[in-house]
């Protein structure tokens, strides 16, 4: 594990490289990216993981400003494309519809095929167009094998899947407990998708 540690370290950044390095690779939530300067740094198109990114996993909690930081970088001329492994295809479908951004589910992450029909639907080149997911193994390896860049938020709190108990800390950002929740209690709305 130290090795891939230290490769995320030296990861080489993508896209327009003198400007890329100024983006974090790490956040907290998705709302905390600032729109302006992903845009100085040439990004116009962004791949957005929708588990555990937007909407905890259980449905429980919402990403704070999560939607409103998504309508302002809209209206700031950015494209969007959500990817998702999730099995519940209604539950992307209401998203989707609910943010108005076309939505692929089960991508199959990190395989590139989705990568590459998301970059073909946004008619970007790869180097300008950002990730943004909560895992390492799925959205970051993904955008690597894709060539496009990558933002990590840490994971909304969910119960844990078996591998998250094996390899999640080495694989995920732990959402901290000093932060802000936002209560999510509009899932009986998938049940028109």
């Amino acid at each position: 594990m130290k090795n891939f540690k230290t490769f995320l370290l030296k990861w080489p950044k993508f896209g327009i490289k003198e400007k890329r390095h100024h983006l974090p690779r790490h956040i907290h939530t998705l709302a905390e990216i600032e729109i302006d300067k992903i845009k100085i740094c040439g990004v116009k198109g962004i791949i957005l993981d929708l588990d555990n990114t937007i909407i905890s996993e259980d449905d429980r909690y919402l990403s704070p400003y999560a939607e409103d930081w998504i309508t302002q970088a809209k209206l700031a001329g950015l494209q969007f494309f959500i990817l998702s492994n999730g099995k519940r295809r209604y539950r992307v479908k209401y998203w989707s519809h609910r943010l108005d951004i076309p939505a692929l589910s089960p991508a199959k992450k990190p395989f590139p095929p989705a990568f590459r029909q998301a970059i073909a639907y946004m008619r970007f080149p790869a180097k300008h167009i950002l990730v943004v997911g909560d895992s390492l193994h799925t959205d970051f390896m993904g955008a690597l094998l894709s060539g496009c860049g990558f933002i990590q938020v840490a994971t909304l709190p969910h119960p844990p899947r078996w591998w998250e108990k094996l390899a999640g800390k080495w694989v995920q950002i732990h959402y901290p407990s000093e932060r802000e929740l936002w209560d999510f209690d509009d899932a009986v709305g998938y049940k028109n998708f």
